[in-house]
């Protein structure tokens, strides 16, 4: 059994803390979603450590505007901004398709959280076809750069909401099974923990390491479909008591920025985070620690050739 992994870094770590140090000169990362929330700190703090770095957004004002304050806060002019729709699979694959040269870091931390039912143009669950698919083509399009860059990392933000739902192979975008938003999420969560686990074992010989995590609990733009109300709700029925401790958003991008950036996690892949330490197995009727169903290596394999062909 592989040892499990500890930092001296814990829940109140900021992301400047576990990246003080660290020196990412000639480094390229790019950040999913880093025009909001946790995804402003994790490019900040990558910034600051001098890699270059590409918010990769929806909205191209907002990451004008977030890149802009990244380069006031850090003196680091290679900040770029890129479109990028990962509801969309042709919007994942062609950004993909028109990056050159190394990627070091690539964090997807993009995500949409407990939204009403959606479905895409191809019909599939929105929560699911952004969070997991979306990424998906993303990060297999950038296979080539990664491997260029010679030990790369991949970032997959999960949450503790992954132990809401396994992924549900038989009807994954709720065709045949009542929609309830809260599954969708934690399967599309679950899926970012396996799709992590596969990605080390497929490419590890590439010099590609993937980790995922849960940043923890943070007030952003992600929680707008989400109501305090729900979150209690959700809480009880995991037997979880107590109001939630809240992080900042400098907090929560700490795990991300330690498992992009810390020399503590070179040559490791394929684990669960949180709060800047490998996550114990889950224990039923808690919120915290990795469901067994999400380190799965059967499910992580199928989920992967899933994806594969659905997006062919």
């Amino acid at each position: 059994m592989s040892t499990r992994i500890t930092t001296p870094f814990g829940a109140t770590s900021t992301a400047a803390e576990v990246i003080a140090g660290v020196d990412l000169g000639g480094r390229r990362a790019i950040v999913t979603g880093g025009a909001s929330g946790i995804g402003v700190e994790t490019a900040r703090a990558l910034a600051g450590a001098g890699a270059e770095v590409t918010l990769a957004v929806r909205d191209l004002a907002a990451g004008a505007r977030t890149a802009e304050d990244i380069v006031a806060s850090t003196g680091n002019k290679h900040i770029h901004v890129a479109h990028l729709d990962l509801a969309d699979p042709a919007s994942a694959t062609g950004f993909a398709a028109t990056w050159e040269g190394p990627l070091h870091v690539l964090v997807n931390n993009a995500g949409v959280m407990a939204s009403p039912l959606t479905r895409t143009p191809q019909g599939w669950e929105l929560q699911f076809a952004t969070n997991h698919l979306g990424h998906f083509a993303l990060t297999t399009g950038l296979h080539r750069a990664l491997a260029a860059a010679g030990g790369a990392r991949v970032v997959s933000v999960s949450s503790a909401g992954h132990l809401n739902s396994p992924v549900v192979f038989d009807d994954i975008h709720f065709e045949r099974r009542p929609y309830d938003p809260w599954q969708a999420y934690g399967q599309s969560k679950t899926a970012n923990i396996l799709f992590a686990l596969e990605l080390t074992g497929r490419w590890a010989d590439d010099g590609i390491y993937a980790n995922s995590l849960m940043p923890g609990a943070i007030r952003t733009n992600l929680q707008r479909h989400v109501t305090e109300e729900d979150l209690m709700a959700m809480r009880a029925r995991s037997g979880g008591t107590g109001p939630l401790q809240w992080k900042t958003t400098e907090q929560g991008a700490a795990t991300s920025v330690l498992l992009a950036a810390s020399p503590l996690l070179d040559g490791i892949g394929g684990r669960y985070f949180e709060n800047c330490t490998e996550a114990e197995p889950n224990q039923p009727g808690t919120r915290v620690g990795v469901a067994a169903y999400a380190l799965d290596p059967e499910a992580a394999q199928r989920l992967w050739q899933v994806s594969v062909d659905t997006l062919s």
